[in-house]
């Protein structure tokens, strides 16, 4: 009797493009041109990419500073901004598209639905609560899109040892910990982004 069972190699795992990334970033600029300079090179960076930018919808701060940087390299720009806000007129009108929502819980709904993964580049007390609130979700299992932080120049290194002297007391497990993706520069975070989406996809054994 012949045995007909056919043995498949090893695949590699598919690799799953990162079509579009949502920023959290600072509406303000700071103190330090450093952090306008980062935002310039990340819009420039995911345009010449081909990844759709999906951001808060400013014009100013570092958020216009991103948005302007990505419009001009040819990039995809998707702003997401509450109506309150466009009256106060601080929508940005130049980009790709505006879309205007009613409150911050449904903009950020609508961030997440619209982007593949997260990252948050130097930015106050509205870009933590947007990039935990995402890290949240992906840990409850309400998506499955990564999380990542830009460190640039150490911005959030102060942070990253308070959570993992959380993680210390037991009261953030390690695994969601490592979860994070953590980058110096944005080519080691979109690496490390699309690392954890090619994980999301990965054929169950045997498939």
């Amino acid at each position: 009797m012949v045995d007909r069972t056919v043995v498949r190699p090893p695949q590699p795992p598919r690799k799953v493009p990162m079509r579009r990334l949502a920023v959290f970033l600072a509406s303000s600029h700071g103190h330090d041109p450093a952090y306008a300079e980062l935002a310039t090179v990340v819009g420039t960076d995911l345009a010449r990419r081909g990844i759709g930018l999906v951001y808060g919808g400013g014009r100013t701060g570092l958020m216009g500073v991103l948005a302007d940087a990505a419009l001009k390299a040819g990039g995809e720009v998707v702003g997401v901004i509450p109506r309150s806000m466009i009256e106060r007129e601080w929508a940005h009108e130049g980009v790709t598209e505006l879309v205007v929502c009613d409150t911050m819980h449904e903009r950020k709904a609508i961030m997440a639905d619209r982007a593949d993964a997260f990252a948050a580049l130097p930015g106050g007390l509205g870009t933590l609560e947007e990039i935990f609130e995402v890290w949240s979700w992906r840990q409850l299992g309400f998506h499955a899109k990564p999380v990542g932080l830009l460190d640039a120049g150490g911005f959030w290194t102060p942070l990253l040892a308070a959570l993992r002297s959380i993680s210390a007391t037991g009261l953030l497990a390690a695994p969601t910990l490592d979860d994070l993706a953590v980058a110096p520069d944005l080519p080691g975070l979109l690496e490390a982004l699309e690392e954890r989406l090619r994980d999301t996809h990965r054929p169950a054994h045997g498939a």
